[in-house]
């Protein structure tokens, strides 16, 4: 039995584990964001403290006081955030952005932060950590698989994405033709699908992956149903994730609503 602190976002990744984990025997003790982490996640855990954002200094507090070696990334948190709240920040936070300088890439801010972590004897864990069965393997998920125009739109989408998200530009393109028709920025893969839609009408395929150096982490990317309804509404065919390297949630729904419309659901 470990004791587990579990920094959580927004979304269902941070149930899934919690559930998993004292499951396994595991007290998971909960740093919850206000207004970003959903409030149900109380009901999962052993304990819960609800944080401001950039309340860092009180959240180390509470990791001394609760006798926690370890913890985990789980969930969302939208970049916009993190660009807007340079006034909310506490001392030990500010001091995070001051050694960082004018970069607020994700992998940069999480470094500065595991810097912090790791001085007072806490490891950060990987994040698929009893979510290994979320992540997905090789191959065609759905019923109706890729036409030849589909796979090398697929083919070309991976190859951008990958030197995109090496410049930690997006980890998300849309395509049709092989043509680049959105690249993901900070408004998400959601958002960024929704604007293929508009430009194109639809028939365009999405490709997703991570980078190229992963850290697992944090930030490993997330794909639920949500996305999958983005796709319907957009009228996008395809959404092609990266094998081995990002998390699918729900993954039986997702395939059945991806089924039920028509859409090639597959991992490359």
């Amino acid at each position: 039995m470990e004791r587990i602190g579990l920094i959580a976002g927004y979304g269902e990744l941070p149930m899934i584990f919690s559930k998993k984990a004292r499951a396994n025997g595991d007290v998971v003790i909960a740093f919850a964001l206000k207004g970003v982490t959903r409030e149900d996640l109380a009901k999962h855990v052993d304990k819960i403290h609800w944080l401001e954002w950039g309340d860092l200094k009180k959240g180390l507090l509470l990791l001394v006081t609760e006798r926690i070696k370890k913890i985990i990334m789980l969930g969302k948190i939208e970049k916009s955030l993190v660009l807007k709240g340079d006034k909310k920040l506490d001392d030990v936070s500010k001091k995070i952005f001051e050694n960082i300088g004018r970069d607020k890439k994700d992998y940069s801010i999480f470094n500065e932060a595991a810097k912090v972590f790791n001085s007072l004897g806490v490891k950060i864990l990987d994040s698929t950590t009893y979510l290994k069965e979320l992540i997905p393997q090789k191959g065609t998920l759905t019923k109706k698989g890729l036409s030849d125009d589909e796979q090398r739109d697929v083919d070309y989408g991976k190859e951008v994405t990958k030197e995109l998200s090496r410049l930690d530009i997006g980890q998300t393109v849309a395509v049709k033709n092989r043509t680049v028709i959105a690249v993901e920025g900070i408004e998400g893969t959601d958002e960024t699908i929704k604007r293929a839609g508009l430009l194109t009408g639809g028939d365009f395929v999405v490709v997703k992956v991570s980078r190229p150096d992963q850290d697992m982490r944090f930030d490993v990317p997330v794909v639920g149903t949500d996305t999958v309804k983005a796709l319907i509404e957009a009228k996008g065919q395809v959404l092609a994730l990266e094998a081995g390297r990002m998390l699918l949630v729900d993954k039986a729904e997702a395939v059945k609503l991806a089924d039920d419309n028509g859409i090639s659901l597959v991992v490359v």
